[in-house]
């Protein structure tokens, strides 16, 4: 029980030592990533799309 209880001290003691980030951080990252996520979707649809229409030309 007392290795219990030392974790979650020891849990608390590092959060406090974190540095969160400011909302306009986490807004910016959020943007970066779902532009992100967006720009790699279309790229593998074309690739997809190329490679359906290769394989309908051969066969």
């Amino acid at each position: 029980m007392n290795k219990l209880i030392r974790y979650f001290k020891e849990s608390h003691h590092e959060l406090k030592k974190v540095v969160w980030p400011s909302r306009d951080e986490v807004i910016a990252s959020t943007k970066v990533v779902m532009i992100s996520t967006v720009v790699i979707a279309l790229i593998l649809g074309l690739v997809d799309f190329l490679l359906v229409q290769g394989v309908n030309l051969l066969f």
